[in-house]
């Protein structure tokens, strides 16, 4: 039981992000698409970086009673790419929830309401998205 403790926080931290991305439809309910290639491909370049420090003797596994044992290569745990999800995720998140208030301020500055042609909507719950 305690060798999906680690899996399972990761998770939960995943689907907290998830909930978030969802009220404020930041990131992958605003763009699907988007959101799963820019996710995805962050993912894949930082287990190739995995990959190569792994190879070259930087990179080890370490042993912990927390994680499930389960490798998607030697010395590389599942728990490293579930891991890089949330990493990646949360900051594609943290970057759009930036991103949205930056344009607010200068929309504000600027003394218009911000919302032209591309600028972003707050819709509250319920509300459906033009």
């Amino acid at each position: 039981m305690t060798g999906l403790l680690y899996l399972a926080a990761l998770l939960g931290a995943i689907t907290g992000i998830a909930l978030l991305d969802r009220r404020f439809r930041l990131a992958f309910w605003a763009d699907r698409r988007r959101t799963v290639l820019t996710v995805g491909i962050a993912v894949v370049g930082f287990l190739v970086w995995d990959l190569v420090g792994i190879g070259l003797g930087i990179f080890s596994r370490g042993e912990a009673p927390y994680m499930t044992g389960l490798l998607l290569a030697p010395e590389l745990p599942v728990e490293e790419a579930v891991f890089l999800t949330l990493l990646c995720y949360n900051a594609l998140v943290a970057w759009r929830w930036f991103d949205r208030v930056a344009r607010r301020r200068a929309a504000a500055r600027a003394g218009t309401t911000g919302a032209g042609p591309g600028a972003p909507r707050d819709t509250g719950p319920g509300e459906a998205r033009p």
